[in-house]
């Protein structure tokens, strides 16, 4: 694995999780009580014995260079092994990233300078587990020029993701990027194969196709321009994910819209959760700073902290207060007589006595006063605070209740 360079796309605005990515980038955002989104895909590459990474930033990358800072300086320099950010720099033009084909063309002298055998393409803002290795093998097995790691999903589901068609030796015969009327896998008129945004290319034909893509009039996007265009020119194959997923379940979320965050945070406090974060065997790395233990009080008047079937990190006091299917971040108080159901509380997080909360994602260093109800009346709550379609009310971090 030591010729095999990971360049991670992590430079994405993440409009769809406004207001959780107004100071920060999507890879960046909060996860699971303790993650952030990009911890994933970092861990994926560590637990796959991929150690050169290389991790592109671009919009509101301050806090993502942080965390990547403080929670992953832990490879050996002698031995080459590295995880560097490297923020858009304007290296060949005027203009920022114009597309994910663009990202990687715009760093190709420092992918030259690696000297990689294979380019492993990766995306910070995806949830799952992924032995590369797996992936990687196949790719060698078949003597592919790339190899896109695929995903069956439904149908309905085709116009957010680009759609790939295979032959009986899963090399791929045709690819559809967010199709209305998608080609269906053979026998299962209700799923598509979907590309999971997950590339390995063999380091030569990935710079050739590369200038060709920037000489063109294209949108310069892997799925839109670079994929159609190798069809039938260069040796491209599917791989199906189930046979890469170390937890054997075959959980990736895409978690793009606050809905579908929401959703997969709760995932986690399911009974027997899909995405086990306890495995030992893949483990799942952050950075975390030194607080004390979490803590339930019962209080003299017989007040009585209680956490049911929810996450409660380090630093959180719950005294006298009732959470329940939650997710907690270090450092949330949760005072007497609260009531947290089904709801994402972040770091710093202040619930007043008496407060109700539901369904609610509180992002970090809010303070909910006294007696204060959220998700209870959503047109009241949609007069301060984002509301989703289905229901979720976001609170904007530091925001001033």
């Amino acid at each position: 694995m030591k010729k095999v360079l990971a360049m991670i796309l992590a430079g994405g605005r993440g409009e769809r999780l406004y207001p959780l990515t107004k100071d920060r980038a999507k890879p960046a955002v909060p996860f699971g009580a303790i993650y952030r989104i990009i911890d994933f895909t970092l861990s994926n590459c560590l637990n796959s014995d991929v150690r050169r990474v290389l991790a592109l930033t671009q919009y509101k990358s301050i806090s993502l260079h942080r965390h990547i800072q403080l929670g992953w300086n832990i490879l050996s320099a002698p031995l080459g092994e590295f995880i560097e950010v490297i923020p858009a720099q304007q290296r060949i033009d005027e203009h920022w990233y114009q597309g994910t084909a663009d990202a990687i063309f715009q760093n190709i002298y420092t992918l030259q300078q690696e000297k990689p055998d294979l380019v492993l393409i990766l995306s910070g803002d995806h949830i799952y587990k992924m032995d590369y290795r797996k992936m990687i093998a196949f790719h060698l097995e078949k003597g592919a020029d790339l190899t896109v790691a695929a995903i069956r999903m439904d149908r309905k589901l085709s116009k957010e993701f680009g759609v790939i068609e295979v032959d009986k030796d899963w090399q791929i015969i045709g690819f559809q990027e967010k199709p209305e009327e998608p080609k269906t896998i053979p026998g299962d008129s209700e799923g598509i194969l979907a590309s999971m945004g997950i590339y390995a290319f063999n380091t030569e034909i990935l710079v050739r196709r590369l200038i060709e893509d920037a000489r063109s009039d294209s949108t310069h996007d892997f799925g839109r321009d670079i994929i159609p265009a190798m069809i039938g020119k260069d040796r491209i194959f599917a791989f199906d994910f189930r046979l890469g997923d170390p937890g054997g379940t075959g959980y990736w979320r895409d978690v793009g819209t606050i809905d579908g965050y929401f959703e997969a945070n709760m995932d986690l406090i399911s009974v027997i959760p899909q995405l086990n974060l306890y495995d030992p065997q893949w483990p799942i790395l952050t950075h975390q700073s030194p607080h004390p233990p979490a803590k339930t009080v019962l209080a003299e008047e017989g007040r009585m902290g209680t956490a049911l079937n929810s996450i409660i990190s380090n630093g959180c006091i719950i005294s006298g207060g009732s959470v329940k299917r939650s997710i907690l971040s270090p450092k949330v108080m949760i005072h007497s007589y609260v009531e947290v159901e089904d709801s994402i509380l972040m770091e710093g997080v202040d619930v007043g006595r008496y407060a109700k909360i539901r369904r609610t994602i509180i992002d970090k260093d809010v303070h909910i006063p006294q007696g204060m109800e959220i998700g209870y009346n959503l047109d009241e709550d949609a007069k301060r605070f984002t509301v989703t379609a289905s229901g979720i009310v976001v609170v904007p971090k530091g925001m001033k209740l």
